[in-house]
């Protein structure tokens, strides 16, 4: 028999939610999203853009030098670890993100949401992620921070671009499979921790994952890529960073053809489907 130790240790609540716990929350957290106000969808969707904005012009700022002294993989590393700031002001600090909002598709295929009301958040979401994406380039940019390290950064910056608009379409769509499939846990184990540490270590990991793998994310491609756009009218940026006469394909038109539709659609796939998706089937559809 066990100890009385033992069967209070057991019946302890434990500090997180289980993953049948999460898929339940996942459902009111879904309905509350498609419930806000296209104001509010809005103005959080901005300041959303701008925390992943945030995370991507650190992780490039950080970078920049570290391969001649640490060599690529651990750059990675670290690039990706300050780049989870990003989803951490996102989810604690309160904003919402397309990515992430991929999640309700559990409340919809769960019969709590309408498909229509889901669209309508992605659509509101996406267009002000895309704004706040832009504030912050357009910011970042003024401060003349690009110009760290004899243009080292502004170098590192649109080198970054370039190589996001010249992925052929499947790897920028496999990319982005990888990305949100891991974002979307990010925001599931953040939902599990009933702590703000918890949630914090359950946002790193994973998003550390995929950035240092090279994994896609549409929204902050919005920032990478317009950066590099800004960037590439500078001469000495362009010089520096060796790319003369090599960004035919840094446009709108490359950015928007190349990158952002086959990653916003990939994204989709790995938050929905992997996620949303298999995570119902296991866990709801047979409650229902």
């Amino acid at each position: 028999m066990e100890s009385k130790e033992i069967q209070e240790v057991r019946n302890v609540e434990p500090g997180f939610l289980p993953p049948a716990g999460v898929a339940k929350a996942v459902i009111g957290i879904g309905k509350a999203k498609t419930n806000l106000s296209v104001m509010q969808m809005i103005i959080l969707g901005i300041l959303a853009g701008a925390f992943i904005g945030f995370g991507s012009e650190l992780a490039t700022m950080i970078s920049f030098d570290m391969g001649n002294f640490l060599g690529v993989g651990f750059t990675k590393f670290l690039f990706g670890s300050v780049f989870s700031v990003g989803l951490i002001l996102v989810v604690i600090a309160g904003a919402e993100l397309f990515t992430g909002n991929n999640l309700i598709f559990v409340s919809v295929l769960s019969g709590d949401v309408k498909l229509s009301k889901m669209l309508n958040n992605w659509f509101w979401v996406y267009l002000a992620n895309f704004i706040g994406s832009l504030l912050l380039v357009w910011i970042m940019y003024a401060t003349g921070l690009w110009k760290t390290g004899n243009f080292g950064v502004g170098v590192k910056a649109l080198a970054i671009a370039n190589g996001k608009v010249n992925l052929t379409w499947g790897a920028a769509f496999a990319r982005a499979i990888g990305c949100n499939w891991l974002v979307c846990l990010a925001v599931w184990l953040a939902i599990a921790s009933k702590d703000v540490v918890g949630k914090i270590f359950g946002i790193y990991f994973p998003i550390m994952a995929f950035v240092a793998s090279g994994f896609e994310h549409c929204i902050a491609n919005m920032y990478f890529v317009p950066m590099g756009l800004l960037l590439k009218s500078n001469s000495d940026v362009v010089a520096a960073a060796g790319l003369t006469g090599k960004l035919a394909n840094l446009t709108w038109g490359g950015f928007i053809g190349n990158n952002l539709i086959p990653v916003t659609l990939g994204n989709i796939v790995g938050g929905a489907f992997f996620v949303s998706t298999l995570y119902w089937a296991v866990y709801l559809k047979s409650k229902k």
